[in-house]
């Protein structure tokens, strides 16, 4: 698989489906508890129509740089020099969690080169009223139930604990530095909402009832900041739509690729 060597860092990259010009290619950037593998359950199936991109954030997974240089300042740069070095002009950015410190701000840099946006359990850095307040009780929520066990819904583990126990495995391949160096550096990243006022790119944003980061009313919020973005709201599931209800996340995506195409 391609490693695209960068002056501060070497990013592991994937392309995968078919080169169909019709159909927009397709970027998924995942969260901070996950790498290019976390979206095993999306690849093959959008790979039948788009081309699709997977790669692992800078320190996280195959991806390496210096420990200050995991820093999500770097997301969308490296995003435009993976797109560049797999030759696509355009994407559509499925974004979950910290990859929506990726996908916002790539979108709002680049509005021409994204074809679409999905916000899936992140404001991307996005800064409101709301996501405020919930960022405020994230340490505690922590303390209580763990990282792993904030990206999974409550009762996830109990009903799957087949791919519970494999989402650890994957977010175990990252390097035990990364988290909390991303972790600390996340926060320094805001985008406030008269920022994304100008944003015209097609946007959807999923949250799950069950989410341990964010609210549903913190990702409404979101929502009505970027022009004619819509909020779907998926019942008992947790931060990780796309890992815990991929039948769900799938349809969804899939069906607003269809309206953007």
């Amino acid at each position: 698989m391609p490693l695209l060597e960068l002056r501060d860092a070497s990013l592991h990259y994937e392309v995968h489906g078919l080169a169909d010009r019709r159909a927009p290619a397709v970027v998924f950037a995942h969260g901070s508890g996950g790498n290019a593998l976390s979206w095993w359950q999306q690849v093959p199936h959008f790979a039948a129509r788009h081309r699709v991109v997977v790669f692992d954030h800078r320190g996280f997974g195959r991806s390496r740089c210096a420990p200050d240089a995991i820093d999500p300042k770097h997301f969308a740069a490296d995003l435009a020099a993976i797109l560049d070095a797999a030759g696509i002009e355009r994407a559509a950015l499925v974004c979950q969690s910290m990859g929506g410190w990726t996908g916002l701000p790539f979108a709002l840099a680049h509005p021409e080169r994204a074809a679409a946006l999905v916000l899936a359990g992140t404001p991307g850095g996005l800064a409101t009223p709301a996501i405020a307040a919930d960022s405020v009780g994230v340490p505690q929520r922590i303390a209580e139930r763990g990282f792993l066990g904030m990206a999974l819904g409550r009762s996830f583990a109990e009903r799957d604990p087949t791919r519970a126990f494999l989402y650890e495995q994957i977010a175990a391949l990252n390097p035990p530095e990364t988290l909390p160096a991303i972790l600390r550096r996340l926060g320094a990243l805001r985008i406030e909402p008269a920022a994304v006022a100008v944003l015209r790119v097609p946007t959807r944003v999923v949250i799950g009832t069950e989410d341990a980061f964010f609210s549903v009313d913190g990702m409404r919020e979101v929502a009505d900041a970027i022009p004619g973005a819509r909020l779907d709201v998926l019942p008992g599931v947790g931060h990780s739509a796309y890992f815990e209800s991929p039948a769900d996340f799938n349809a969804l995506v899939g069906a607003f690729l269809e309206e953007i195409a």
